[in-house]
């Protein structure tokens, strides 16, 4: 029954999300579930937690891909 109801939070988040913010989100949540599952039977919190994890680390891929590369060894000053 716990299973069911952390694939239904699951789908919850994805569906909640728009797909600019879900980046991330449903592989963060899916290992955040399934290490939650095994760490004492609290997937959905896993899933939680994966899932703004997940968010948080595809933003700054992101923002690092967005700043402008200098070439090595020329520093700002």
């Amino acid at each position: 029954m716990k299973s069911i109801a952390t694939l239904l939070a699951v789908a919850a988040f994805a569906l909640a999300a728009s797909p600019a913010s879900a980046k991330g989100c449903l592989k963060g949540a899916f290992v955040g579930g399934v290490a939650g599952h095994y760490a004492g039977h609290h997937g959905v919190l896993g899933a939680a937690a994966g899932c703004l994890y997940g968010r948080h680390h595809a933003k700054e891929q992101e923002r690092l891909k967005q700043q402008p590369q200098q070439p090595a060894g020329q520093e700002k000053l």
